[in-house]
């Protein structure tokens, strides 16, 4: 089953930035553009609005535009997700149940299915023919209660919630810190949930060189066990997908190594610091089994000449194209700037050229599109000079390519319907 995962990023901080896209050219309609290909895109004219969905008949070419064009959203933060021949999009509640929408593609063109609502979440993910979605705590639940995830199921036929309950926040870690899932995945029949140890709000953990997944039976969402290694940080970022699963079944995971825990070399109570002391590496867990292989580990800083990957996208035969960042500036929060082929198996970690310089992008999509041929990606860049394109990317050269133009705002999301 093919499945595809993508969420907006909160890219309405841009918008002064990029405000400046309000010329006589820019205001002109563009004719729709029908297609398989959809796009979210945040206006960046007006603040505090809506994403709107936008579709394309390829990404190397051409334009597409809001103006005048689009489905609008319902609610400003929208995070995204395909699966099959369905594209869910998720209103963002802030603590509040969020709308739900449903569309596939008739003739080139979005189709609303259907509507329902669901509890906001911090992951999710197709299992099966389902989309779940886990709830997570953030913070110690009063004294004599238990601390809980609340996890949901909706089924992608009917489009209405089949199952929900609760997990244990705390038995995952056993450390008394609470298992903030960085994301989940389902890996065979079974879901894994890497996570980071937070000890509330803030995000601080006493435990900065540790790797862990939780892994729960489906669709009982049952506790099994938890996978530890401690050759690296958690796997993962906050909202980022840390695990790439290849084509023959092994699961390779990420560490930014970016815990963070209260700076005590200051006298501000609520300041944080970097603690992890291992490198940005990437581990693996063979098909099969439900252990980290320690006969593999790849020492990312030193493959890559000293920067850190802060996220990636699998694209086939092995490789990926990863975001990464100089490790002189990383951060929790730092999304890289500059792309890498990299080969898991190989050990390589390979620049892409052709690609804007840093300091010209205000923003990088970081829910992107790939066939899964093993040769090419699709990533969306927002630049400083208020233009914003679908950049091609070819595996087998690390080469990018400037491809389809988009009008009226900024790129939150790439993704293709069948």
């Amino acid at each position: 089953m093919k499945t595809k995962i993508t969420k907006t990023l909160l890219a309405l901080a841009f918008a002064g930035v990029l405000s400046s896209c309000d010329k006589k050219e820019d205001r002109e309609a563009v004719p729709e553009n029908p297609g398989n290909y959809v796009l979210a895109v945040t206006p960046t004219a007006i603040t505090n609005v809506a994403d709107y969905l936008v579709t394309a008949s390829n990404l190397e070419e051409g334009k597409v535009s809001i103006i005048g064009n689009g489905v609008e959203q319902d609610g400003t933060y929208r995070y995204y997700l395909t699966l099959g021949n369905k594209f869910f999009s998720f209103l963002y509640g802030q603590g509040s149940p969020g709308a739900v929408t449903v569309y596939d593609v008739n003739d080139g063109k979005l189709r609303k299915l259907n509507d329902f609502v669901a509890s906001t979440v911090q992951a999710f993910a197709p299992v099966n023919d389902d989309v779940l979605m886990v709830k997570v705590s953030r913070s110690m639940a009063a004294a004599g209660a238990n601390t809980l995830h609340e996890w949901y199921i909706v089924n992608s036929n009917t489009n209405t919630e089949t199952a929900r309950g609760t997990i244990d926040a705390l038995q995952p870690a056993n450390n008394g810190e609470i298992a903030h899932f960085s994301w989940i995945k389902q890996v065979g029949n079974k879901v894994y949930a890497p996570f980071f140890g937070i000890t509330g709000r803030n995000f601080w953990t006493k435990h900065p060189d540790e790797a862990w997944i939780a892994v729960y039976s489906y669709p009982s969402m049952q506790y099994e066990k938890t996978i530890k290694d401690t050759r690296t940080s958690f796997i993962g970022r906050y909202f980022t997908d840390g695990l790439g699963i290849v084509d023959n079944g092994d699961v390779y995971a990420f560490s930014s190594s970016v815990a963070t825990d209260d700076n005590t070399e200051t006298a501000v109570t609520t300041d944080s610091k970097l603690t992890s002391t291992k490198p940005s590496a990437i581990t693996r867990i063979k098909a099969g089994t439900s252990e980290f292989d320690q006969s593999y580990y790849m020492d990312f800083e030193t493959a890559s000449n000293g920067n850190v990957i802060t996220n990636w996208l699998y694209i086939g035969n092995n490789k990926f194209i990863a975001n990464v960042e100089p490790k002189a500036t990383k951060g929790a929060y730092v999304d890289g700037f500059r792309l890498a082929i990299v080969d898991v198996v190989a050990k390589t970690v390979t620049p892409v050229t052709g690609f804007p310089n840093p300091s010209d992008i205000a923003s990088i999509t970081v829910n992107n599109y790939s066939p899964k041929d093993g040769k090419t990606g699709y990533i969306g860049v927002n630049l400083k000079n208020s233009t914003t394109w679908v950049y091609k990317i070819d595996a087998a050269t690390a080469t990018a390519k400037q491809g389809l133009k988009v009008e009226g705002g900024l790129i939150t999301a790439i993704q293709h319907l069948n």
